[in-house]
């Protein structure tokens, strides 16, 4: 049988603490009381003992004590006897005894011992030593006193020894015993009441639960939280972080070793992330950019006044958006060539019906001639295949949407790029909002600038859309911030705050201004962008 089940324990942690608290406060309640009983018989002891001392001393230093011992015999009527008794019965003590040099009792209680030797040796007081002790006497125990008698030319003549009954001693320690018990009962029950207090408190927050269910949820804790491929960030009230799992550290980029106890802000510095795993942006499926990651963020506040904060990796699925909106953007590309084709076709049809086959040789020719034009007016200024290629497309589907997309004369890049995907990203977001920002002007348009400056790679585009306020011109580079409606696939408010990130990471920056026409500008600078 178990320890648990033979002592029939209680299961539940609370009752398990009240127990001990209960024990604890017992014993050093039982332990207060022995440490102060156990000096208190010593003191009484002392007091008693210094008591009959100071009783001797008085005794010995009556000069007619003295004197009467010198010149009266050993008998009950002497004025020895009668001093000594009313000494006696004026301060209380057993026995006032007072004998001569040769140990001869020459006053005491009981006046048949008068004149027998004393009962115990008497022999350092009569050298002229005062002494302290309990003894055994022909009265009993007793706390005794003695000191030497001397007459008034200073010669010892005597001693006095002064007894204390020890009965009285013991009556005053008994005595204070239940007084002190009932101060150690008050204690204990003070005790109790504080330890049920704190075992109530200790019960609402365990829940009630047994110290086994405790240690099981707190092993099934770990187990799943370091398992799950989902990040958990747990923080206290003051933003300092209790828990970060595995996933969280990997998704944030973290030391998982040195995170607890630090804040937050300390750990990730400024930015949205912090504001969302904090609480400064609320909302649920929250988008945050940390380094190279798409995060997705819900916040849980819990009853202490801390929160928990899930984080799922969202980087693939953005990837795969943006690759679906390049997709739907060639589909928009070809369909309007597809329609575009389908137009010249009808025209050159027309045509030759008409029997013009000269004019439909030139028409031809023209055709040709615009479209090959433009496809060479972006590769001689733009040396990179794939930069080339993004702005052919653009192109393509900024004249379906009636805006004007054009080259800047002052472009010329040439083909030494250090990460050409990274460019094609930053100039695909910003020539999309550029788009967007000036169909339904006056006069849509969009212009690309694009050159290097020895290794570094400038981007500018600018459209004639409404511009940017000057107040909000870094708040638009904040993830999550945009003007239009979400798509069905993936969340709005990144390509910007992408733009900067990818910027940032390369060591440039990337900044909104207002066009020298209106509308707005956004520049890129990339300074290792060239090889």
């Amino acid at each position: 049988m178990s320890t648990r089940r033979a002592l029939r324990l209680p299961r539940r942690a609370v009752s398990q603490i009240l127990l001990t608290q209960l024990a604890i406060a017992a014993g050093v309640a039982v332990l207060a009381t022995g440490l102060f009983l156990a000096p208190l018989s010593a003191q009484l002891d002392d007091q008693a003992m210094r008591r009959a001392l100071a009783i001797a001393q008085s005794t010995a230093a009556d000069p007619d004590i003295s004197a009467g011992l010198l010149t009266t015999a050993a008998t009950a009527d002497t004025p020895v006897q009668a001093a000594a008794e009313r000494i006696r019965q004026a301060t209380g003590a057993e026995y006032v005894v007072v004998l001569d040099r040769n140990g001869i009792r020459r006053s005491h209680p009981s006046p048949e011992r008068i004149g027998l030797p004393v009962s115990t040796d008497p022999s350092e007081a009569l050298a002229g030593h005062e002494v302290m002790e309990i003894d055994e006497g022909t009265l009993g125990r007793s706390a005794r006193g003695k000191v030497p008698l001397l007459a008034e030319d200073g010669e010892l003549v005597g001693a006095v020894s002064v007894g204390i009954a020890y009965d009285s001693v013991r009556d005053r320690l008994l005595g204070a015993i239940p007084g002190l018990l009932a101060y150690a009962g008050g204690a204990l029950a003070v005790g109790a009441l504080a330890a049920w207090l704190i075992s109530r408190r200790i019960q609402r927050q365990t829940r009630d639960l047994a110290f086994s269910d405790i240690a099981g949820l707190l092993a099934e804790r770990e187990a799943m939280l370091h398992s799950i491929r989902e990040g958990v960030v747990a923080l206290d009230r003051h933003d300092r972080i209790r828990l970060v799992n595995d996933e969280a550290a990997r998704l944030l980029g973290l030391d998982p070793g040195a995170l607890a106890g630090r804040r937050l802000d300390e750990v990730l510095g400024d930015g949205r992330t912090t504001d969302v795993l904090t609480g400064r942006v609320t909302g649920h499926d929250l988008l945050a950019v940390q380094g190279p990651r798409v995060l997705v963020a819900n916040r849980m506040p819990t009853e202490d006044g801390g929160a928990v904060a899930t984080l799922r990796d969202r980087t693939e699925l953005e990837h795969l958006g943006r690759e679906l909106d390049s997709t739907r953007g060639l589909i928009d590309a070809l369909r309007a060539q597809d329609h575009e084709h389908a137009n010249r076709l009808h025209t050159l049809l027309g045509l030759m019906e008409l029997g013009l086959h000269e004019e439909a040789v030139d028409y031809v020719t023209e055709v040709v001639g615009v479209h090959r034009s433009t496809a060479e007016q972006v590769t001689e200024k733009v040396h990179d295949p794939l930069l080339a290629a993004l702005l052919v497309g653009k192109a393509t589907v900024a004249a379906e949407r009636g805006v004007s997309l054009r080259l800047a004369p002052s472009t010329l890049l040439p083909d030494r790029l250090v990460d050409p995907g990274g460019l094609v990203t930053i100039l695909g977001n910003l020539v999309d909002n550029a788009l967007d920002a000036s169909a339904g002007s006056p006069e849509p348009r969009v212009e690309v600038e694009l050159h290097a400056e020895g290794h570094a790679a400038v981007l500018r585009v600018r459209d004639s859309g409404p511009g940017v306020p000057a107040a909000r011109r870094e708040e638009i580079f904040t993830e999550g911030w945009s003007t239009k409606q979400p798509k069905a696939h993936r969340e709005r408010g990144l390509g910007l705050a992408l733009v900067r990130r990818l910027a940032e990471r390369q060591g440039g920056s990337a900044r909104a201004g207002e066009a020298a026409d209106g509308g707005a500008e956004f520049s890129v600078v990339l300074p290792e962008a060239l090889r």
